[in-house]
């Protein structure tokens, strides 16, 4: 099973979620990770070709999808492979809060593995589960930390 999020870029939070079988390209739920309002969206090297699918054609938004890691290797030590490898890490940077939902559900949550119960059960459990991660990353925003919140 694949869970596939789309996280707001301020605020870091889950706004969608998608679950899928483990075969399913993670480009083909691209459309269905958008709300609607975006316009600029960044994505890992999975989304490659992502603007040019037909789902995706009509929409005004500037993509930002990682460069495969194969050609990202093999990238000259010229200026312009450092310019483009700069690039690559500021798009990684940005990217980085959408694994910080992944974390709490698989490291505080102590979700690592799925039993397969059907994909309408296991996409139940991913909404409770990155909702729940959505509360714990607030949290930062509300200014409060654990140990107020227990007391």
């Amino acid at each position: 099973m694949k869970a596939h999020v789309g996280v707001d870029m301020a605020t870091g939070l889950v706004h969608s979620v998608v679950g899928t079988t483990g075969n399913v390209a993670d480009v083909t739920q691209a459309h269905a990770l958008l709300h609607g309002g975006e316009k600029t969206v960044l994505g890992d090297a999975g989304y490659q070709g992502v603007g040019k699918r037909a789902e995706n054609a009509d929409r005004q938004i500037d993509w930002h999808v990682a460069m495969r890691p194969s050609v990202r290797k093999t990238l000259k030590k010229n200026p312009l492979g450092r310019a483009k490898e700069k690039l690559e890490k500021a798009k990684a940077s940005v990217r980085a809060k959408v694994e910080h939902c992944f974390h709490v559900v698989k490291c505080l949550f102590k979700h690592r593995k799925t039993r397969y119960r059907g994909l309408a059960k296991n996409n139940a459990q991913m909404f409770t589960l990155f909702g729940f991660a959505n509360l714990v990353l607030a949290r930062r925003f509300l200014g409060t930390t654990h140990a107020q919140v227990a007391s």
